[in-house]
């Protein structure tokens, strides 16, 4: 099956390992996730799943030390539901009773090509031209069902289609990097489990494919 490559890129982004949630700390490159919610950001069906074939990093890894206000509650799902049904009790979050600073190590000034194609879920509506031809012209187009973001919403992400080939990345010469175990994605058939595994930077590439392949993955 034919697929897609995807230029992407903005200012800031934080794939937030999740063993430091509280002082956020990103991964050194995208996970594929992130890069799934940003193509589903762009296109997405329910007769078609996105899978990442391999991540281009086209920029240096650099990190960059901030402090942002983030806010440590929740609205209750009670309340949610309440208001749904047309409860009188107003749905509201005051930020000034739940505000925090908290220190973030982000990925500054990034640039990725994602290179993905998409499975079918079902057996309707297989036409792989069709969806093919509509992703790439709503990624032309800058169209998008929502803002995609690199890791957190506050960091949006720009992105173009590329035609031909990937552009040889800047690290390509740099040695292979051991990435460690990162998040790859999230089992939402098991109570959304996260299921991660073990990545390697070479020249400049992350394949997503072979390290599946090589170490498989752990929950």
């Amino acid at each position: 099956m034919s697929g897609i490559k995807l230029r992407v890129w903005g200012d800031y982004a934080c794939f937030t390992r999740p063993e430091m949630k509280v002082e956020r700390v990103s991964y050194d490159v995208m996970t594929p996730s992130a890069a799934r919610g940003i193509l589903e950001a762009i296109y997405w069906k329910p007769s078609i799943r996105w899978v990442v074939d391999r991540i281009h990093v086209m920029r240096p890894v650099r990190f960059d030390n901030v402090r942002r206000n983030e806010v440590d509650a929740k609205v209750p799902v009670g309340s949610v539901k309440t208001a749904m049904k047309g409860g009188d009790k107003p749905l509201q979050l005051f930020i000034e009773d739940s505000r925090q600073q908290r220190a973030a190590m982000v990925l500054r000034d990034v640039e990725y090509v994602i290179e993905a194609h998409f499975e079918y879920t079902s057996d309707e509506d297989r036409n792989d031209g069709k969806h093919l031809d509509m992703f790439n012209r709503r990624a032309a187009k800058g169209q998008c069902f929502h803002r995609p973001y690199l890791g957190c919403r506050e960091f949006a992400a720009f992105f173009e289609p590329i035609e031909g080939d990937v552009p040889v990345s800047p690290l390509a010469d740099d040695p292979a990097r051991d990435l460690g175990w990162m998040l790859y994605d999230i089992d939402y058939a098991r109570d959304m489990a996260p299921v991660f595994f073990r990545p390697a930077l070479e020249g400049g590439v992350v394949e997503v494919a072979k390290a599946l392949a090589r170490e498989g993955v752990a929950s």
